[in-house]
């Protein structure tokens, strides 16, 4: 009966079965990146700290601590290090402690005389008209045909700048007896004067002088008023001539005898002249300014005693010169 129980005895078979591993996934990435940045940050804090000077530190501590004091006070007691070797600021090294902040104290301003600036300008212009009265003389003596006519032409410096002027005389006037029109001589100084003066950017004045005598004949109202500015615009249109453009004349003007070469000799031959004046900066300016600025006192006193000066005195009755004006 052992035996056959044995025999009925059931066999048990255990099957395992393998499950294949699921493939890997990149969530592990993602940790790892995760974890890389963290430690950036916290190497990049190290760092920062590293560099940072105790007074920022400082800075810092006291803005989480009571933010709004640091607000209202501009920044706490070590706001002021953030660039500077000395606890609240500073650049005296002698110091122990921070200076006063540049905020508290005026800053150094860096001003600019304008009138000493003004005058270094009217220097400057003033040497490049002296550099041109120079061209012009060296153009006079170099030119065989205008060398002769050296003794008639005047330079000098005025108020308004350089005045080139050429004077009448005997044996060589400039016009005929009361009469506008250019002879050769003149024209071709103009000329030459015109194709110097095309060069320099100033602006030009050309004004028309005669002796004081009067004209005795003549067509009714002319004058030596009408006859010095016709021949201050003759001598303008030789100057054009000779190269100079149009827009560079300012104004032309004529004088009569207003004012004459030597006061005390009004009617001699230099009275008889033409001006031609390069003007500089300032007398521009009083052109294009309002006539009621461009005189100041001084010079409006200035202008009223020369007037006084050039008035001429009263005639005797029946003494009045009969000659032909020039």
């Amino acid at each position: 009966m052992a035996g056959d129980a044995k025999r009925l005895q059931p066999i048990i078979v255990k099957k395992v079965k393998k499950s294949s591993h699921s493939p890997h996934t990149g969530a592990w990435k993602i940790a790892y990146a995760d974890f890389v940045t963290a430690m950036m940050a916290f190497f990049l804090l190290m760092w920062l700290l590293g560099s940072t000077s105790e007074g920022d530190k400082k800075g810092i501590a006291d803005y989480f601590q009571s933010p709004l004091k640091v607000a209202l006070l501009n920044g706490g007691s070590g706001s002021g290090d953030s660039s500077s070797l000395l606890k609240g600021g500073g650049q005296d090294l002698t110091k122990s402690s921070g200076q006063v902040k540049r905020g508290d104290v005026p800053a150094p301003r860096n001003t600019v005389n304008l009138q000493a600036l003004r005058q270094e300008q009217r220097a400057a212009e003033a040497a490049q008209l002296q550099a041109l009265s120079q061209q012009l003389a060296a153009e006079f003596k170099n030119n065989e045909k205008l060398a002769k006519y050296a003794s008639q032409i005047k330079l000098d410096m005025t108020r308004d700048g350089l005045r080139i002027q050429i004077v009448d005389a005997l044996a060589r006037p400039m016009f005929d007896s009361g009469s506008a029109l250019v002879k050769p001589s003149l024209r071709e100084l103009l000329r030459a004067i015109g194709g110097v003066l095309a060069e320099v950017p100033n602006r030009l004045t050309i004004e028309g002088h005669t002796d004081a005598l009067p004209f005795a004949a003549g067509d009714h109202g002319y004058s030596n008023w009408e006859l010095s500015a016709d021949r201050a615009n003759a001598s303008r249109r030789e100057l054009v001539a000779g190269g100079l453009t149009e827009p560079r004349v300012l104004r032309v003007i004529g004088l009569a005898s207003s004012q004459p070469f030597d006061r005390q000799n009004p009617n001699e031959p230099q009275s008889r002249r033409i001006a031609v004046i390069v003007m500089n900066r300032d007398a521009e300016e009083r052109f294009y300014r309002p006539a009621a600025e461009r005189l100041d006192p001084e010079a409006q006193a200035g202008a009223e005693a020369t007037v006084a000066a050039t008035r001429p005195e009263k005639l005797v009755p029946g003494s009045s010169p009969v000659a032909t004006g020039r």
